[in-house]
């Protein structure tokens, strides 16, 4: 695997998606599956704009991690560090849409999912410390083993450009605000690009205000930071200066997967050596562009397509 771009590291599941739009989930019908996750996704939306991408996650020893392994392949993403947590069932995550625009999401993770079990043995550290970019999230030091395991990964790679934390909170996952504010934020030390949104960056940081948030993150030692503001665009900052990015105006279909294609075209200029304000245009395009769609990893978009909305 000496030849991948990147890396993503964190959570992997099976997305049931309601085929009627706008109804309760009590008076759904039909559901159609889909491969889910912010890493996986991640990485299939840097396939999608070809870039050699991997996942290191885990699964059951079930048909669902069969199907994980099988939508990897056949998404361009290697499958080689998909792990087999045997007592752990692979995720299943229902969605809502209702409203579609910020549908509401139901776990099946108990006791805890296998990729949160992620330990040093299961880690490619040759991997991990040179593969051109290493993508980490915030639910990944929600919990132990993969708390430690994903601290070790930071510090093994000792901050390389480019390592990324998608601030990717999820209040099901925690105890409590104060203790993600403390997990992220010691990641916050050992990443060179942060991104969230406004609720995202209160966490990390203290406050939702962009401009305060990209400030603060920036001080920690973050190159680039990124924090979505939803129908106000993105704001961009690095030392040199702060711009925002205008938002791309879509029919919102369903606001899943939005963020995750933003992150792959993130990945995607990254690698490119694109400026700050080139990247987060071509990544807000990307998330508008799933945003307009049903399903995360099968709505990714390709490069012809965001250059066609740019």
């Amino acid at each position: 695997m000496s030849n991948l771009d990147v890396l993503t590291v964190g959570r992997v599941g099976v997305d049931l998606y309601p085929e009627q739009s706008g109804v309760p989930l009590a008076g759904v019908s039909t559901f159609a599956k889909s491969l889910g996750g912010t890493a996986t996704n991640v990485a299939v939306a840097a396939a999608r704009l070809g870039r050699r991408a991997a996942v290191l996650t885990k699964v059951g020893p079930d048909g669902f991690g069969d199907y994980v392994r099988t939508a990897l392949s056949d998404f361009g993403v290697a499958p080689d560090f998909v792990g087999t947590s045997p007592e752990l069932l692979t995720p299943v995550v229902f969605c809502e849409l209702n409203p579609p625009a910020d549908p509401p999401l139901l776990f099946y993770r108990l006791p805890t999912a296998p990729d949160l079990t992620i330990s040093e043995t299961d880690v490619p550290w040759d991997v991990v410390a040179n593969v051109p970019l290493l993508w980490v999230t915030g639910t990944g030091v929600s919990t132990e083993p993969a708390r430690g395991t994903q601290r070790k990964m930071l510090e093994h790679r000792g901050r390389r450009a480019h390592t990324v934390l998608d601030l990717d909170y999820r209040p099901m996952f925690w105890p409590d605000v104060e203790t993600a504010r403390t997990e992220i934020g010691w990641m916050l030390d050992h990443v060179t690009v942060a991104v969230g949104n406004r609720a995202e960056v209160e966490v990390a940081v203290g406050t939702s205000d962009p401009d305060e948030a990209a400030r603060r993150m920036l001080d920690r030692g973050v190159h680039l930071a990124l924090v979505k503001k939803g129908a106000d665009g993105v704001l961009v900052a690095t030392p040199e200066g702060s711009w925002t990015v205008a938002p791309n105006l879509v029919e919102v279909v369903c606001g899943l997967g939005a963020g995750d294609a933003f992150g792959g075209a993130l990945v995607h200029g990254l690698l490119s050596g694109w400026n700050p304000v080139r990247i987060a245009e071509y990544a807000n395009a990307a998330g508008a562009i799933v945003a307009s769609r049903l399903a995360c990893a099968d709505a990714m978009p390709t490069g012809q397509e965001i250059e066609e909305l740019l």
